[in-house]
């Protein structure tokens, strides 16, 4: 579970093949003596994804003390529920922790204590709508829900940052007391910082919200600077 470049934990990560944007995310959250592994996955169905307990088998090779699933399933109807479901099916078949985005940005927003959120996606107004009830099912109130409108899941990893400022900017004026972003392929973490200073609120990232929790699994409890409030001050 350790070894002398992370020798307080390493870190699985899995994220769809076609995910350009939670590995360099997710490096640049890492505290100093822990390493993250990255395995990837093929999207599908039901299932989620058939391949994904034999993808996390191979990633066990490296004695990860967790696995973080860069994945948020908000788009479509019951998709928490889906994912949460895989996830344990693959902790039972891999036997050791394994956190979703998803779920992990449900558990960001009640550790900031927000209840009425704005939420940003990378989505059509059409999906959006499955988003906000996704949300909505988890006890929140989704004042607004605005997506930058990309075309394809690959081109979502390709969405400007001026757009996604706009986008944000817009929500933050629905009077919400904290802004949640789903889409792990959409780059934001970079831009955190930014937002909740220019929008004086709390921004819920989910690749940080994954990363947050999957941190505090394996006991890892620094506070983080540098990107935004949930990683500097929620360490405890």
């Amino acid at each position: 579970m350790a070894d002398t470049l992370a020798p307080r934990a390493i870190i699985g990560v899995m994220t769809p093949a076609m995910n350009t944007v939670v590995q360099p995310e997710l490096e640049l959250l890492r505290p100093k003596g822990v390493t993250n592994q990255m395995q990837r996955f093929r999207l599908g169905g039901d299932n989620v994804s058939d391949d994904l307990i034999s993808e996390a088998e191979k990633l066990m090779d490296c004695n990860p003390a967790a696995i973080a699933v860069g994945l948020t399933t908000d788009a479509g109807p019951g998709g928490v529920e889906k994912l949460a479901r895989r996830c344990v099916q693959l902790e039972d078949a891999v036997g050791i922790p394994v956190l979703n985005a998803s779920a992990a940005d449900h558990q960001a927003l009640r550790a900031l204590g927000a209840r009425r959120i704005g939420v940003v996606t990378p989505f059509s107004p059409e999906i959006d709508q499955h988003v906000k009830a996704n949300t909505e099912a988890a006890g929140f109130d989704v004042v607004d829900i605005r997506g930058t409108c990309a075309p394809s899941l690959p081109e979502i990893c390709e969405t400007p940052l001026n757009k996604i400022r706009e986008v944000f900017d817009q929500v933050a004026r629905s009077g919400c007391d904290a802004i949640l972003q789903v889409g792990t392929a959409l780059p934001v973490v970079g831009l955190i910082n930014e937002l909740e200073t220019e929008l004086k609120k709390p921004v819920v990232a989910c690749n940080i919200a994954v990363y947050w929790q999957t941190l505090r699994k394996v006991g890892i409890s620094d506070p983080i600077e540098g990107f935004g409030k949930l990683l500097a001050d929620y360490y405890v």
